[in-house]
């Protein structure tokens, strides 16, 4: 079984978001990245398959700042093969353009099984699993929450509104999102990372030029605007609520 699981950097929100001088994308050198946390769920989604049953984890990224301590950290939890690709990647490469250059890798590995997170909160232009689906010809099934295999077929939990969950059965290979995995991703120790750093290795590849055709065009990036401020309202329960009926009636709701 050999299950590969591409993953891309976010920005961490964490960190305050500055736009750059031309008014359509993040100032790169402020930005400080991190692995998606859906990807997180993907590669430890991989690493219990493997664990439960043998096989192969392949874990690509592209070449970002801090790609590196990713992937090491992969291999510190159970991935056996990294794969860094190398090309002009940065945040305004759109993911249709991301999924092509990573089918351009996946095909020749002839994966039995793709894991992705489920979605990011940088994507503007679709997920990267369905888009990496179509690109494969394989199919995909998204927000999974469980993957057991058996006899080349994979069982997924999917879980829908409402508390619903579904199994489904797919025929391998394909292209599953990952919501959760079975378990939350394990904590690996600094020591452990410092040991794959040693033992590892990560292998570069280039991609053909970036496709960004599909994706869309940004026009404008901005903070949100203030167009209003709160009115707070003093006094007891019966004066507030007078105050609200009052203001209400004002506006034309009442």
């Amino acid at each position: 079984m050999h299950i590969v699981v591409p993953v891309k950097l976010v920005p961490d929100l964490v960190e305050e978001l500055v736009i750059d001088a031309s008014g359509c994308a993040l100032d790169p050198d402020t930005l400080r990245l991190q692995l998606n946390e859906f990807d997180g769920h993907a590669i430890e989604q991989a690493i219990l398959l493997k664990e439960r049953g043998g096989g192969q984890v392949t874990v690509i990224a592209p070449d970002l700042e801090g790609v590196d301590d990713v992937l090491y950290t992969a291999a510190a939890k159970g991935a056996d093969r990294l794969i860094k690709l190398c090309d002009s990647f940065g945040q305004s490469v759109n993911n249709h353009a991301m999924a092509r250059a990573v089918a351009e890798v996946i095909q020749p590995l002839q994966p039995d099984l793709v894991l992705t997170g489920v979605q990011s909160h940088s994507d503007l232009d679709g997920a990267m699993g369905p888009l990496l689906a179509g690109y494969l010809g394989l199919p995909y099934v998204g927000y999974i929450a469980g993957v057991t295999l058996s006899d080349g077929r994979a069982t997924v939990r999917k879980e829908y509104p409402g508390g619903l969950v579904a199994e489904l059965e797919v025929t391998l290979p394909a292209v599953l999102g990952i919501q959760a995995a079975d378990q939350p991703p394990r904590y690996v120790a600094f020591s452990r990372i410092r040991q794959a750093m040693k033992t590892a290795t990560i292998e570069e590849q280039t991609v053909a030029a970036l496709d960004a055709s599909g994706g869309p065009v940004i026009m404008r990036m901005y903070k949100p605007e203030v167009a209003a401020r709160a009115t707070m309202l003093d006094g007891g329960p019966d004066e507030v609520a007078a105050k609200m009926v009052a203001l209400l009636r004002e506006l034309g709701v009442l």
